[in-house]
């Protein structure tokens, strides 16, 4: 007896439904809804809304914290040339933490229940669901709890002064990062860079998914080979 495919139901909370899926999970995730409508995930109404964010939570609650770091540094003698310099540092070095992150962790591929479920809660439901803005920066309490051991690794590797001012650069650049993701979805933007960033990561959403894995730039996609072929090169395979 052959067994019966699991369907999810798109008019019941998600969560729950898709470990169900099993192997069928990528090529369901990869199969997106382009709708602005944000999809339910669970059945209780607290737990649904802490799922939700807007764009703007981001930088009026953490750029307030890099301000903060930026002047520890600075109050411990470092002028504002050598602050700038740490802070370019931190965020070239989140540029390499979204390329990995977003290629390793977030593209993972997955099939048992609770991979799927936990898949999807971090990133397959932006696949499925790309349109949807309020599930697409990363929730600000997920991310101070993420950055309380990035800080701690940092205080390992580098000095007490110059600690903070890393610690800064790389959230801001992880800042950077959040809004432009929102940007390139929901902007019409109207000069050339920004322009060919939005086609560069929608192309990552609508033809090649296991490309193009750089949000703010396609600096890292080069370095590593993970470039997505051209139109015509697409379309001759």
């Amino acid at each position: 007896m052959v067994a019966q495919q699991f369907t999810v139901d798109l008019d019941k909370p998600l969560v729950f439904q898709v470990g169900h899926l099993g192997e069928d999970y990528q090529e369901w995730i990869h199969q997106p809804i382009v709708c602005k409508e944000s999809p339910r995930f669970f059945g209780n109404d607290v737990v649904e809304f802490l799922t939700k964010n807007k764009w703007w939570y981001i930088p009026a609650i953490w750029l307030p914290v890099v301000g903060w770091f930026l002047s520890r540094s600075i109050f411990m003698g470092h002028t504002t040339l050598d602050v700038a310099l740490l802070v370019a540092l931190g965020i070239f070095t989140w540029t390499l933490m979204e390329y990995s992150l977003h290629r390793f962790l977030f593209h993972i591929e997955t099939k048992s229940y609770w991979g799927n479920t936990l898949h999807y809660l971090l990133h397959g439901c932006h696949h499925k669901h790309p349109m949807d803005g309020l599930r697409l920066v990363f929730p600000p309490a997920a991310t101070a709890v993420l950055l309380y051991p990035l800080w701690n690794l940092i205080k390992l590797l580098a000095t007490p002064s110059t600690a903070p001012a890393l610690f800064a650069g790389g959230l801001l650049g992880y800042v950077m990062y959040d809004v432009t993701h929102y940007y390139v979805h929901h902007g019409q933007p109207t000069s050339e860079y920004p322009k060919n960033l939005k086609k560069y990561h929608l192309n990552h959403h609508f033809r090649v998914q296991h490309k193009g894995y750089g949000i703010t730039s396609s600096f890292w996609d080069k370095v590593f080979g993970t470039l997505p072929p051209s139109k015509v090169e697409g379309k001759s395979r």
